[in-house]
């Protein structure tokens, strides 16, 4: 299968150099065919999660993007922190997100889920030797998958920006993510 085949090479890849072809998970992800047999999906998913297996990360993302939280997808880091970001509109604190990231090691590696505002940051990271990967919907998509969803629909606690109700998203409850969070990143809009 020529997507098995994709998931072994960039595996080795990271393996070998410690690097991730830019664009090769989030293709990945989007390129998922869910209609292939859950076991199938599964083992995907699990040669996708090696990736970050025993590494320290450090998660980016969107105030209620909350990534790997209700699943398992980031379980087997070695460590996870997160710096949490405006839950739109990122761009207009670009420098204070790239501040907070540069105050970390360049040996973490950086998982960024931030619209469009991750992808030029992965770039900019990058190019400064941090190992930064924009995953998109990442979480989104297992949870779907782990739900066996066969349509786009919300996620309890969490904002799924692909659909037109989200309801009230809950508070986070959970003691570990709100443990992990190394720097909040507020958009104040102007009278707040």
């Amino acid at each position: 299968c020529l997507l098995g085949f994709f998931i072994v090479s960039l595996l080795l890849l990271a393996s070998c150099n410690n690097k991730i072809p830019d664009g090769a998970i989030k293709d990945f992800v989007q390129n998922f065919d869910y209609d292939k047999s859950f076991e199938t999906t599964k083992k995907r998913y699990d040669n996708l999660k090696r990736i970050w297996k025993d590494k320290e990360i450090v998660i980016v993302e969107g105030e209620f993007s909350r990534l790997g939280l209700n699943n398992d997808l980031f379980d087997d880091a070695k460590s996870i922190e997160r710096i949490i970001c405006p839950a739109s509109n990122a761009y207009n604190k670009y420098d204070e997100i790239l501040s907070a990231i540069k105050k970390q090691s360049k040996k973490k590696m950086y998982i960024l889920s931030l619209g469009p505002t991750a992808t030029i940051l992965a770039d900019d990271l990058s190019k400064d030797g941090y190992h930064a990967r924009d995953l998109g919907h990442i979480d989104i998509e297992y949870m779907w998958f782990n739900n066996r969803s066969t349509k786009k629909e919300t996620v309890y606690g969490k904002f799924v920006n692909e659909v037109t109700d989200n309801g009230e998203i809950a508070d986070i409850v959970d003691d570990n993510y709100k443990n992990q969070i190394i720097a909040v990143i507020k958009w104040f809009r102007s009278g707040d």
